[in-house]
């Protein structure tokens, strides 16, 4: 299912946690929604959720406006808050059953779907335990089948590996890969490595404004704007060889690295690989490496929210 926001704005006061921002998600997308502390993150899926009421702009949730149709929005909608909604003295299998019943899953269908969610969140070994007895990484597992036990159409994360161990965060990462097969997500995180891994998409919010919307190698492309080559030549002086380069019509610059390590950048919407390659030739030299550079995309959100 598809969510549409137009022209989206919260305020508090005259401060503007959300600054007219439009985005769509379609359906059987996972999005990737990225920013700073105080971004707006927060805010906008609290608006999505129907936590929040929006300033100004509307928000479609598969053809229902959050405005109007908050209960029908509400029914579609599984949601992961930062803080896990957790009643720890209760056992695992009583709090699913509970969640179940406040979402209005059919009484003949509760058992069915806590079974459905105690195995595709991975908590068979630990059902039977209360809550407050569980490790941080399974505890955020009990929040997702509670976020799932209704069996939305869309599910909105905000923070799921939030103070996890390595493995479990690959644990997490790799359930909502495997989720997001047949759902809508949107998926709030600071952890940008998890962000390339599991999204298809990514959205950058910044002071309210996004700055920042596709996927992380058109991110990049936008970014870079020019192509940098690292290339190793062996046999010819230094001298010589950026004299050659820098001869290349598609060369705007080079400079000489180390141990025999040189590093190119093209024109604009040009790429020297091949002139480069022809050179060596030419000029029988023994070209060893040619890498292009890749920003990393925490370069990226660095220079996109650090203002």
């Amino acid at each position: 299912m598809n969510i549409t926001i137009e022209n989206l704005t919260k305020t508090y006061g005259v401060q503007k946690a959300v600054d007219n921002i439009s985005f769509k998600v379609k359906q059987g997308e996972i999005l990737g929604f990225l920013g700073p502390n105080g971004a707006g993150k927060t805010t906008t899926m609290k608006m999505i959720t129907t936590f929040l009421t929006p300033s100004s702009g509307e928000i479609i949730v598969a053809g229902n406006n959050v405005r109007t149709q908050g209960q029908s929005v509400r029914k579609l909608i599984g949601y992961l808050p930062e803080h896990n909604p957790l009643y720890m003295d209760m056992p695992v299998m009583d709090y699913l059953r509970y969640c179940a019943e406040l979402h209005e899953v059919p009484p003949a269908q509760i058992e069915a779907q806590i079974k459905k969610m105690v195995s595709v969140c991975g908590l068979n070994r630990e059902k039977h335990k209360k809550i407050n007895e569980l490790s941080k990484g399974f505890r955020q597992r009990v929040g997702l089948a509670q976020a799932m036990i209704h069996d939305p159409e869309i599910l909105i994360l905000d923070e799921p590996t939030t103070g996890l161990d390595p493995n479990q965060i690959v644990e997490i990462r790799n359930l909502i890969k495997e989720i997001g097969k047949e759902k809508t997500i949107i998926l709030s995180t600071h952890i940008l490595p998890e962000v390339e891994a599991t999204c298809d998409r990514i959205l950058i919010i910044n002071r309210g404004k996004i700055v920042a919307d596709g996927t992380a190698d058109s991110l990049r492309e936008q970014s870079q704007g020019k192509e940098t080559l690292t290339i190793t030549i062996e046999d010819g002086t230094n001298e010589t060889i950026l004299k050659a380069l820098r001869d290349l019509k598609t060369i705007e610059s080079v400079k000489y690295l180390e141990d025999f390590r040189y590093e190119a950048i093209s024109k604009p919407k040009q790429s020297s690989k091949r002139e480069i390659f022809k050179c060596c030739v030419d000029h029988n030299w023994v070209l060893t490496e040619m890498v292009a550079s890749e920003k990393k995309l925490e370069d990226i959100f660095r220079n996109l929210t650090l203002n």
